[in-house]
């Protein structure tokens, strides 16, 4: 099928204009002033609508193992919730079993998103094991379209500071890069015992576990070891003031550092944990106090945080439950996969930002530093992955106006101005006006390059 949008006004990171666009064969075929409509292609009227490209989340845990339990989401309901905010490309991290080679990691996890993928999907290697030849799997993952891996410095299977050190050094010689989750493991389990033994078992207490100075002082070390081996390194869910401030001096000293936040921490405070649904909010690294989150916001302005993901991670009500009387069971993540690009484009539509950053900060720049070079961009030749957004829209986010496999969302009652009305995937319409109109399947595995 074939589209002509006409009369909208096209948006991306560094200019506006009302053009149209002609869809052909899955891809943007052209763009221009008054595009003649072909036969057989469907007209589609845009005018007083935004048109965008497709934003890209770089970070999911989709079919998420924990505790004998899965996030809510698997592929399906995840990858269809992402249309349904016009994201178009997921990317999901495909943990490593101990002793497993890292392409068949990536293997494991395609055979179970393949069938229900509702828009095309991408991978990052969670690193746990390089024992033996393990370590040189690395540069197999990157020849196979793989090139991004994550190590944590967190939880049972996170890495020594050694072993991050040999994976930094490996992914700059074979052209991949590292991302990374910073907090002090030993620091906060040290404080979560504390805690327990004294009885202050509240979602509080999740906080009081891991605040600023747990995770910032983590940044800090990670961006000296990447820096001594100039090897390019991503922060992952960046919440911190003092990390952003780590972020500002390695990027002015010209490394490669590149930071990502993320919706909730852009909207919530720490005070959430003192609510009667607090666990609700329990994430890793958890939401920090408000000079944090202004501090992100500043730092968007001037270009220090590159990207906007969300660590899409729910669970159902009765799960969070499991930690009512000891936030250490409380399953960690929160939902955001169908809200990231919608709450950016409301900061934007309300003057937080402008337009172009929000482009700039969930497509252009994921694409970019992620390899995605047929993503991203509102030009002839790419994917025509594509967000009509109507900017006078008025949305209040409910449960039950999501698309997710979960039973409630910290997100519940936040209202937006502007919305997406209409999403494409590759040339096809997978979201129209409040419905989900795509199919498990249609995603497609994008292998990436960072060279």
């Amino acid at each position: 099928m074939s589209y002509l949008i006409k009369n909208g006004t096209i948006v991306n990171s560094k200019e506006t204009y009302q053009s149209d666009i002609l869809i052909k064969d899955g891809k943007i075929a052209a763009i221009g002033k008054n595009l003649p409509a072909e036969a057989d292609t469907e007209i589609i009227d845009a005018a007083g609508k935004l048109v965008l490209p497709g934003a890209i989340d770089v970070h999911t845990h989709l079919a998420m193992p924990f505790g004998g339990t899965l996030s809510a989401d698997g592929y399906f309901a995840g990858t269809r919730a992402a249309a349904c905010g016009g994201t178009t490309t997921v990317f999901d991290f495909a943990l490593q079993d101990f002793k497993e080679n890292m392409v068949d990691t990536v293997k494991r996890r395609a055979a179970l998103c393949a069938p229900e993928a509702a828009v095309d999907y991408a991978f990052h290697v969670g690193v746990k094991d390089v024992s033996g030849d393990l370590l040189d799997s690395m540069e197999e993952a990157v020849n196979f379209g793989v090139p991004s891996f994550k190590v944590f410095m967190v939880y049972d299977f996170g890495v020594s500071d050694g072993v991050f050190y040999q994976v930094l050094e490996k992914a700059k010689a074979c052209g991949g890069m590292i991302s990374v989750h910073a907090e002090n493991k030993e620091i906060s389990n040290m404080l979560i015992q504390r805690f327990l033994s004294e009885g202050k078992t509240s979602p509080w207490y999740h906080y009081l576990s891991r605040p600023e100075f747990v995770e910032a002082e983590a940044d800090t070390r990670a961006i000296e070891w990447a820096k001594s081996l100039n090897a390019p390194l991503y922060i992952v869910h960046l919440a911190n003031k003092d990390g952003v401030a780590a972020v500002t001096k390695a990027k002015e000293e010209g490394y490669q550092i590149y930071a990502e936040t993320c919706p909730h921490y852009l909207h919530f405070t720490k005070e959430v944990y003192k609510r009667e649904d607090g666990r609700n909010f329990v994430c890793s690294p958890p939401i920090k106090g408000q000079e944090s989150q202004d501090a992100l916001w500043e730092a968007i302005k001037r270009g220090d945080i590159d990207t906007i993901a969300t660590d899409h991670c729910p669970f159902q009500s009765y799960e969070k439950d499991w930690g009512k009387e000891d936030f250490t069971k409380i399953p960690n993540g929160c939902a955001a996969i169908e809200n990231m690009y919608p709450y950016m484009l409301s900061a934007a539509n309300t003057g937080k930002i402008s337009f172009h950053k929000a482009v700039e900060l969930c497509c252009e720049n994921p694409a970019k530093l992620f390899g995605c070079r047929e993503k991203g961009f509102l030009v002839p030749g790419k994917d025509a992955d594509i967000v009509i957004y109507d900017p006078e829209k008025h949305f209040t986010i409910t449960c039950e106006n999501m698309h997710s496999d979960y039973d409630h969302t910290i997100w519940e009652g936040v209202e937006l101005k502007g919305y997406p009305i209409k999403t494409f995937s590759r040339g096809r319409v997978v979201f129209d006006n409040g419905e989900f109109v795509g199919e498990a399947g249609w995603g497609k595995f994008i292998k990436r390059s960072l060279k």
